[in-house]
């Protein structure tokens, strides 16, 4: 037929081409055409890249659950030869991935024994005399767990979420009514937006984190949980005490004064009574493995997945958690499937010269900025593309790798880079009701409107950039990351 192997050129220009290497096909009137995929990139790398479109546009649609539809993408993988076997499964020994998983083992036993709900009364019982107070008092919470927590869903949803409706409830601020905005319709909009803060200041403290991290060192950039935690403090510190105040000038609760969500969190402590021994070997292994994390491999030479798996095991020996509850986390296997389906993937377009193609396309859109100019651009774009995204690992796994190469390319310090993009990941998850796992669970508390969210999660979005550009460029700058 004409197209194959050869034949007058076709409408508009297009040329027919050998099908002996890559060529994408179209359809021009009864004839079938084949435009030749752009040179320089070998052909298993274009087929992979398009199992992999389609495995991330399934991961956004859901016809399936994501470990179900990237099953389906290694499967694909394999099945048409793109990659062999050892290959395709190569993501499942990954320490990185591993690193994750374990994590939800231990922020398992943080909601089992108590000590997040503990921890929550406690804060809002000092801090809690006011609406402002107690989004505060909320935000330390969070704080403090992000670190051991990778689910930001479950921080969300089953530790925070309980006391915003618990507060709420005791001042008659009921949702989906004109109540909401007595106090619950500020407190959910707080609270979901201090998550994006805490998702982005620790390696662990969300599931995405260490997919950018690994994305990263496929391109020579090592990035530690240590470097990232120092990194992200003071731009995290300062986002945490801007945050909740924004949304407090923007969206403000209807009462100002909230005296009796300080005592009844002061009665429910009371009735909790003295830590349990598990909420005192939970707390233990929490510094033991902030200590270590933070240290232990400058120090002795312990990765940070060993660390993970040492915290474990202390869990398990002392009775905190038990067999069972690591088999029925099933978030943990879930996210071991996904995870390393998509981190291969990534792995294997950047060795197939994928990633660097692309970014040579990008560096043409900002030639002739300097970096920084680039580089502000860049960000941005990244950024505010989250509006086409359900989910920061969907959008991390699309975009990060080309964007960090650009970057790079354009001239921006390779650290500084990868961190900030690192941040940017977690912190997009501001802009829309359907951004992330913790938007549907407090969007769906059914205390805010839609209208109200996407226009607070615009100003929040501003005010995040500002600051994690501004003064974590700063910061990052006294640090000698660029």
């Amino acid at each position: 037929m004409p197209g194959e192997h050869g034949g007058a050129p076709a409408p508009g220009g297009l040329h027919p081409v050998s099908l002996t290497r890559l060529a994408i096909p179209i359809a021009v009137g009864s004839a079938l055409w084949f435009v030749p995929a752009p040179s320089g990139v070998e052909s298993p790398a274009w087929h992979l890249f398009a199992i992999f479109v389609a495995t991330i546009v399934g991961v956004i649609a859901k016809p399936l659950p994501m470990g179900a539809v990237t099953v389906l993408g290694l499967v694909a993988s394999i099945v048409t030869g793109v990659l062999k076997p050892a290959d395709a499964l190569s993501g499942f020994s990954n320490t990185t991935i591993w690193l994750i998983v374990v994590a939800f083992f231990i922020s398992r036993g943080v909601i089992k024994t108590g000590l997040g709900r503990r921890l929550a009364l406690f804060f809002v019982a000092r801090l809690g005399k006011s609406p402002l107070g107690v989004a505060y008092g909320l935000a330390a919470t969070d704080l403090i767990l992000a670190p051991a927590t990778p689910s930001n869903t479950a921080r969300a949803g089953g530790i925070i979420q309980p006391i915003v409706r618990s507060v709420s409830a005791s001042y008659g601020s009921e949702p989906n009514g004109p109540t909401a905005r007595k106090v619950g319709a500020f407190l959910t909009s707080s609270a979901f937006h201090v998550n994006a803060v805490t998702s982005a200041m620790f390696l662990t403290a969300m599931a995405g984190n260490p997919l950018a991290a690994q994305l990263a060192g496929d391109q020579g950039v090592s990035i530690s949980w240590g470097s990232w935690a120092l990194a992200a403090i003071v731009p995290g510190l300062v986002s945490l005490a801007v945050v909740p105040w924004v949304v407090y000038r923007i969206y403000p609760p209807e009462l100002k004064k909230t005296p009796e969500a300080a005592a009844s969190a002061r009665s429910e402590l009371a009735e909790l009574g003295p830590m349990s021994r598990a909420e005192k070997v939970m707390t233990a292994t929490i510094v033991l493995l902030l200590g270590l994390w933070t240290l232990g491999e400058p120090l002795l030479g312990l990765s940070a997945t060993t660390t993970a798996l040492v915290g474990l095991v202390v869990l398990l020996v002392s009775g905190v958690l038990t067999w069972d509850d690591v088999k029925t986390e099933t978030q943990a296997w879930d996210t071991l499937v996904w995870f390393a389906v998509l981190v291969m993937m990534a792995t294997q377009l950047n060795a197939l010269g994928l990633i660097p193609w692309l970014s040579t396309q990008m560096s043409g859109a900002v030639a002739g900025m300097g970096w920084v100019t680039a580089f502000i651009v860049l960000t941005l774009v990244y950024f505010f593309s989250h509006y086409l995204f359900a989910s920061n690992t969907a959008h991390v796994s699309a975009m990060y790798a080309a964007f960090l190469a650009t970057a790079i390319m354009a001239g921006a310090p390779p650290l500084m880079a990868a961190l900030v993009l690192g941040f940017i990941s977690s912190l997009f998850a501001s802009v829309t009701h359907y951004s992330s796992g913790p938007a549907p669970v407090l969007f769906g508390a059914g205390y805010v409107p839609v209208a109200a969210w996407w226009r607070t999660g615009f100003v929040i979005s501003l005010t995040t950039i500002a600051i994690w550009m501004g003064v974590g460029g700063v910061w990052m700058k006294v640090l000698g990351m660029w």
